[in-house]
């Protein structure tokens, strides 16, 4: 098959174009021009496949010159993979410079001094609660007219006499 002179013509514009696009500074039109090359990369790859032929499967009567090269295809395939893989990874970066324009002169730093005067306040409450309890705990063992004996086999352990 020779390529078709419109499908050769529309690659070069998407390269034209894509390539273009990506030299501005704004991170939107960089991802357009990439999603531009990269459409026009899958483009190229069709074309320079070759003649298409059979099914790539062999059965009586095929011959290995009648089918077509799976190779190609598989590329355009891993291509249109990464492809999608870089823009969702341009979207974060574009995302994350948004957010952090909005932000203005605080950049990326959050207010949490109020969260953090709850948080101390709960921890101080946490802290009374348990020597609370560390104190009741104390005065219950004290009050407790039981005495305890160590075991001579096993030290650790204390036993009722």
């Amino acid at each position: 098959m020779t390529a078709s002179l419109t499908l050769v013509v529309l690659m070069a514009v998407l390269f034209g174009a894509g390539i273009t696009i990506m030299l501005e500074r704004s991170l939107t039109r960089v991802l357009i021009g990439f999603l531009l090359v990269g459409n026009a990369v899958n483009i190229l790859i069709f074309l320079m496949s070759g003649a298409p032929g059979l099914a790539p499967l062999l059965s009586d009567g095929v011959t290995a010159d009648d089918i077509s090269d799976p190779v190609p295809q598989a590329f355009v395939l891993t291509a249109i993979v990464i492809n999608l893989g870089i823009t969702a990874f341009m979207l974060a970066l574009i995302y994350r410079s948004w957010w952090l324009a909005r932000l203005g002169e605080k950049g990326d730093l959050v207010d949490d001094e109020d969260d953090l005067e709850e948080e101390v306040e709960e921890a101080e409450g946490l802290i009374r609660s348990s020597a609370a309890d560390d104190l009741a705990i104390q005065e219950l063992i004290d009050a407790s007219d039981e005495e305890f004996e160590q075991s001579p086999e096993r030290p650790d352990e204390e036993v009722r006499p």
